[in-house]
């Protein structure tokens, strides 16, 4: 495997555990600085899943042929829609608020938390890894920075949240560890499945955007507006979405 995709693996597995360390130590993150902070790297995936994943998808086929990229797409998005429909979202399960599926009162409260934490790591980490096939290195590099940087405050949110609720210090590590290793094995299956076919590689990458757009949608901007301070968390997520653009620009 190339040695650019296992350093950017290892560097998004280790943001995350860098964000469990800090909120492990911190123990209460204030909303508004999270706010800001996630509608910042909000921002920047915002761009990288347009700029990185679905135009590149979009310009490797010609206009009759883009159909490919449209459906990859959709398919992200139906994907991870499915995931969130069978697995509760991470910040509501935490405890932090309250939000009811099916299956809750039937299932382990940390397995499922842990099934959550997946819905979001895994297809990220699959996002960086089919971009490393799609030919541009400063795409998959803006990509790469994009998440790494979300993964920060994502993983003091996941870490926080288990502390308060009484989650033992061993459990805690062992599930930080798994968000890492799992973000990391989707880098790997990423860059093993783009590099199969270049026929597929497309639409792959357009499943790819896909999911990180449902992602951003449903839950990033949805949880930096529910605490009162959308304002500057709206001024955070613009500032992102420049700052991945001029990334992209000053890597091409």
């Amino acid at each position: 495997m190339d040695k650019n995709v296992l350093i950017c693996a290892a560097g998004l597995g280790l943001a995350s555990l860098i964000g469990s360390g800090i909120g492990a130590l911190v123990k209460h993150i204030p909303h508004k600085l999270n706010d800001v902070f996630l509608g910042f790297c909000a921002g920047m995936m915002l761009a990288a899943s347009l700029v990185c994943l679905i135009m590149p998808s979009i310009e490797m086929l010609p206009l009759s042929q883009c159909w490919q990229s449209l459906c990859g797409v959709a398919l992200g998005v139906l994907l991870i829609a499915l995931l969130d429909h069978v697995t509760p979202h991470l910040h509501r399960l935490s405890g932090l608020d309250i939000e009811k599926h099916p299956n809750t009162s039937t299932t382990n409260r940390v397995f499922l938390f842990v099934l959550a934490i997946a819905m979001h790591k895994f297809p990220e980490g699959l996002a960086t890894g089919v971009a490393f096939d799609g030919g541009d290195m400063s795409n998959a590099y803006s990509l790469s920075i994009a998440i790494a940087l979300q993964n920060i405050p994502e993983g003091m949110v996941v870490v926080t949240p288990l502390i308060m609720i009484g989650v033992s210090a061993f459990r805690v590590l062992n599930i930080s560890l798994l968000v890492a290793l799992l973000e990391v094995l989707g880098v790997c299956v990423g860059y093993w499945i783009g590099d199969l076919s270049e026929i597929f590689l497309p639409s792959m990458l357009g499943l790819a955007g896909g999911a990180m757009l449902y992602v951003i949608s449903d839950e990033m901007i949805p949880e930096t507006h529910a605490h009162g301070y959308e304002k500057p968390a709206t001024y955070a997520l613009i500032a992102g979405v420049m700052l991945m653009l001029l990334i992209e620009k000053l890597s091409i």
